[in-house]
């Protein structure tokens, strides 16, 4: 089992877990849930107090990844193979992303 904080802005939203390459829970931090004035991480995973379960990566997340030979560069540099798709989120989501949202090793 591998876990991840998920961050908005610098600010800790909830924890990105993987139990096994075919589960996936997502779930917010209840001080974040509890203050109405900070948005959900995306549309696809709405702020509630249930934890979001799922039989693979969130495409919310999957979509952070890079593509294609990108994608094979980074693995083969990070030494991660390059169906480990949480894995590669892990070393690749922490700095410099496209969106506002981070992800990083707890």
């Amino acid at each position: 089992m591998r876990k991840a904080a998920v961050y908005l802005r610098g600010e800790f939203a909830g924890e990105l877990t993987e139990i096994s390459r075919k589960e996936y829970v997502f779930n917010y931090d209840n001080d974040y849930f509890e203050n109405v004035n900070k948005p959900a991480i995306s549309l696809t995973l709405p702020k509630s107090q249930k934890e979001y379960r799922s039989e693979y990566l969130f495409p919310f997340f999957f979509n952070m990844l890079s593509e294609g030979s990108n994608r094979i560069v980074q693995s083969r540099m990070l030494g991660i193979d390059e169906n480990d798709h949480f894995g590669i989120l892990l070393a690749t989501a922490q700095h410099d992303v496209a969106g506002a949202v981070t992800v990083k090793p707890m």
